[in-house]
């Protein structure tokens, strides 16, 4: 379950909740109680952003921006970014989404399953290998961008369309990032990294003081 409360349809008053709730869900449907969508999420980044409804229009709002015809950006970079930020997140639900994202632009499978490792791919054109670096170096770098990769997106793109996808690229960086400390969506899973148990019986062995006395007797 999500970490916050989510805002059932009986208490849905704002004009975006109710608008949202009824194009996802259906208009005789609480998504609290019956949760799923048609593209097989939950559906409750939606009912737990509704929690606010003015942070929830500002991020529809996001949606229809990157979305939008106005955009000069060609829609499959867009999507390398966007999906590339999920995996840098270890945002199941933002991956998973824009790999599907990328299948509906005739991205192929070869091509979506090798953005993990495109850093040693062939299938990514000098452009493309460009916006998946420029992506690391927004999400892991903090936005240290190497003069090298840049170059390449200046030869290749206005700087419209290098502002579009810098905007759209950082935006799903903040989605992959709420979506784990939330728990929203794909992201509701226990983290991997936990301890692993010891064997039964096993006592406690300091393996630095043990290293250092045997090193000590040589």
């Amino acid at each position: 379950m999500p970490r916050l409360r989510q805002v059932p349809r009986d208490e849905a008053e704002a004009d975006i909740v109710v608008t949202m709730y009824d194009q996802l869900f259906g208009p005789d449907r609480d998504p609290v109680a019956e949760p799923g969508t048609a593209a097989g999420t939950p559906g409750d980044w939606w009912t737990v952003f509704a929690l606010v409804p003015d942070v929830l229009k500002h991020a529809v709002r996001g949606f229809a921006l990157y979305r939008s015809p106005r955009r000069l950006l060609d829609p499959v970079l867009r999507e390398l970014g966007q999906t590339r930020a999920g995996w840098l997140r270890g945002s199941q639900f933002v991956f998973s989404q824009h790999c599907k994202s990328l299948r509906a632009l005739t991205v192929s499978e070869e091509r979506i399953a090798a953005i993990p490792s495109w850093g040693v791919s062939d299938l990514f054109t000098p452009l493309e290998r460009a916006v998946l670096s420029y992506t690391d170096s927004l999400v892991t770098g903090g936005g240290r961008v190497d003069d090298g990769t840049f170059a390449v997106l200046k030869a290749n793109l206005t700087d419209e369309q290098i502002l579009e996808l810098t905007y759209i690229t950082c935006l799903y960086d903040m989605h992959a990032v709420m979506s784990r400390a939330l728990r929203l969506e794909f992201d509701d899973r226990e983290d991997p990294v936990v301890e692993v148990a010891a064997p039964e019986g096993y006592e406690a062995f300091d393996v630095g003081a043990a290293t250092s006395l045997a090193e000590d007797r040589r």
